[in-house]
């Protein structure tokens, strides 16, 4: 072998930094990097056909139960775009928070790929309630208006909040009564069961949650998300719609493995546990800083604060993080699984000084 095919890639990043912008950020844990490498040697067929990806189904079940059935796909939009355009026609409407990732963050994703009308919410709280609901439920049966199909909820929220069992439970009670279905972003599902100390069936399968779009990446896998389908009669064509929809990975068992890695023991629940627990500590020390206003319950991994632009601003130069609304000057901070109370302390520590700098 020549000295440049066994040449190692250079390391091209501080792998000490930690940055407070997203749990996208975040690297792999090692574990699902170990699952990796155990499922790579030798021949297994393609597009879902492997050793990893038939067992994928039982891994699943243990957890959502035995109706369910899984279609893993490369990230969490394509989780919604695939889960959404499967539980629709193409005069059909989904309504869903006005902050919504499908609404928001999405590039139009939903509307343009999947061709269905998103019917959009405010929301306080980053939650539907079954009376926000209603609000969108006109116009049944009239041709000239999309037809409310779907109603989305995502768990957690985009603004780090939690629905609770009992609101889960209403919103589907409202949209089943309503003759809709119910979908399920859950980018960050894992953190919100660790937060309410339940199982990922009480989130979904038990309430009556018909599609559930499943995230890894947010929680230590790579390029790893599903589409976990709780009610069969809720979709129409899956399989091809992943395809059509460039979401069938030829190499699952790459993939399909990583979930096991994740959910075959409790290591969903440990990464998720520990950066709800960063965020909260982050959140008490923020708290305790004059002039810094935490402003949404700091229930899964995110915390939301307001302070001073220039302050911001200079943090950024040592810390990654995102402006939330440009508007209110409203930043977001999250945690990931891999970050220490070192991580959370240093920029806490960075946070009171630069703060404390406006009044010295």
């Amino acid at each position: 072998m020549s000295s440049e095919q066994t040449k190692v890639v250079t390391r091209r990043h501080d792998p000490h930094r930690r940055g407070f912008a997203s749990d996208n950020y975040a690297g792999v844990h090692p574990l699902v990097l170990a699952a990796i490498e155990a499922a790579n040697g030798g021949h297994q067929a393609s597009y879902g056909g492997d050793e990893y990806s038939a067992n994928l189904r039982e891994v699943f079940r243990s957890h959502f139960g035995p109706r369910c059935d899984v279609y893993p796909v490369f990230n969490g939009t394509g989780a919604n775009v695939v889960s959404l355009q499967a539980m629709t026609s193409r005069w059909d409407a989904v309504i869903c928070a006005e902050t919504a990732h499908i609404n928001q963050d999405e590039c139009g994703a939903p509307e343009k790929v999947a061709g269905l009308k998103l019917l959009s919410v405010p929301t306080t709280s980053g939650k539907l309630t079954p009376e926000l609901i209603a609000t969108r439920l006109h116009g049944m049966g009239d041709q000239h208006r999309a037809q409310p199909r779907v109603v989305s909820v995502t768990q957690s929220t985009e603004l780090g909040t939690c629905y609770s069992i009992d609101e889960l439970a209403a919103v589907c009670e409202k949209a089943h009564s309503a003759g809709l279905l119910v979908h399920l972003d859950g980018a960050r599902i894992c953190n919100a069961a660790a937060f309410l100390g339940v199982g990922l069936a009480a989130l979904t399968t038990d309430l009556g949650v018909d599609v559930v779009s499943f995230g890894g990446t947010k929680n230590g896998l790579m390029l790893a998300d599903a589409v976990v389908v709780l009610n069969p009669a809720a979709v129409t064509g899956i399989g091809y719609i992943r395809k059509a929809g460039m979401q069938l990975a030829s190499k699952m068992r790459f993939i399909s493995v990583q979930f096991e890695a994740l959910l075959a023991g409790d290591l969903w629940l440990r990464n998720a546990r520990r950066s709800n627990e960063l965020a909260a500590r982050l959140a008490r020390a923020a708290r305790d800083i004059p002039g810094v206003t935490i402003t949404q319950p700091v229930e899964a991994n995110a915390v939301f604060a307001i302070v001073e632009r220039g302050v911001a601003e200079r943090l950024r130069a040592e810390f990654d993080f995102y402006t939330w609304s440009e508007a209110t000057g409203e930043l977001r901070w999250m945690t990931a699984f891999d970050m220490t109370e070192q991580d959370v302390d240093a920029f806490a520590a960075a946070l009171r000084a630069e703060m404390g700098s406006l009044t010295s």
